[in-house]
């Protein structure tokens, strides 16, 4: 049995079809299980992984946890997120858990101030530690820059015309597919081959912002193209739009140097799986309808 936390979410959702898919035995923990709209083979718990005591019962016959760092909190303050992640990993312990497989950054080893996602609450360097000293057989894998990360950044522009706006069009990386982080972490849950590992995962190919555009133009059959603007117009948009100064600031920082893996690729998705990472053009035609117009 696996335990799958933040199961409605980006990673996780995908995370439980593959693991039904390897013949596993999954339950998922939901705070909302009337909305969740999980697989029916899923055996789905109600609880909140922040308040771990409240999931206790659900730890019972499993062998191995997904934990998801959002999932056990975000704010202000990484003291309550240390404590709910050391506490959980503490019952799972306890009822002879075997493995837990963390999600976390490639950045978490860098300056906190090129981890600007901290200033919103997400503790990724706690939760790996809080794994790695679970006395669990653990793995944490770093992902880079997630590929939907752009629906969010561009979407609304692509539904308003055919040019986007950004800055520093010279920065290069490699968007993660992610369902190759899911199928990497259900490797992991399922087999242990990556204990004591923090593999470090990226896309198959580094782009620039340009040529993602096209490649979504392509996807929706518009030509698109990219725009370079002043990093001072970016900023001001993001804070139009609600975010916090000091959160732009920090991400802006992070895009000017490739979100710190500029033209990385690490090859550790095609090695761990054996086979090629998703490239971006197929992202894009899986999630055409995020950027259609037309769309229902």
């Amino acid at each position: 049995m696996i335990l799958v936390t933040g199961a409605t979410g980006t990673v996780g959702r995908p995370l439980l079809d593959l693991l039904l898919d390897g013949g596993a035995e999954v339950r998922a923990v939901t705070r909302d299980p009337a909305s969740a709209n999980l697989p029916a083979a899923v055996h789905t718990i109600e609880g909140d992984p922040a308040r771990p005591d409240t999931i206790a019962h659900a730890l019972d016959g499993v062998t191995a946890l997904f934990l998801n760092p959002r999932a056990v909190g975000q704010g202000a303050d990484p003291g309550p997120v240390t404590a709910a992640a050391t506490r959980l990993l503490g019952l799972a312990r306890e009822r002879r858990v075997r493995r837990v497989v963390a999600l976390s950054a490639l950045n978490v080893d860098h300056d906190p101030a090129d981890q600007p996602s901290r200033l919103r609450g997400e503790y990724n360097k706690e939760v790996e530690a809080a794994a790695a000293a679970s006395g669990l057989e653990w793995t944490a894998l770093r992902s880079g820059y997630f590929a939907t990360n752009t629906i969010g950044t561009w979407a609304a522009q692509i539904a308003a015309g055919d040019t986007v706006r950004g800055p520093y069009a010279h920065a290069s990386w490699a968007p993660l597919h992610e369902r190759d982080l899911a199928a990497v972490a259900a490797r992991a849950l399922l087999t242990g081959d990556l204990a004591g590992r923090r593999p470090v995962l990226t896309g198959p190919r580094a782009l620039t912002q340009p040529r993602m555009v096209e490649l979504i133009g392509a996807a929706i059959g518009r030509p698109l193209r990219f725009e370079e603007a002043p990093p001072e117009a970016a900023r001001e948009g993001m804070v139009r739009s609600g975010m916090p100064a000091a959160l732009a600031d920090g991400f802006l920082r992070l895009q000017e140097r490739s979100y710190l893996q500029h033209d990385l690729v690490s090859g550790e998705v095609e090695k761990i799986l054996g086979r090629p990472g998703i490239p971006f053009d197929q992202w894009a035609a899986e999630h055409a309808t995020d950027f259609r117009t037309d769309a229902p």
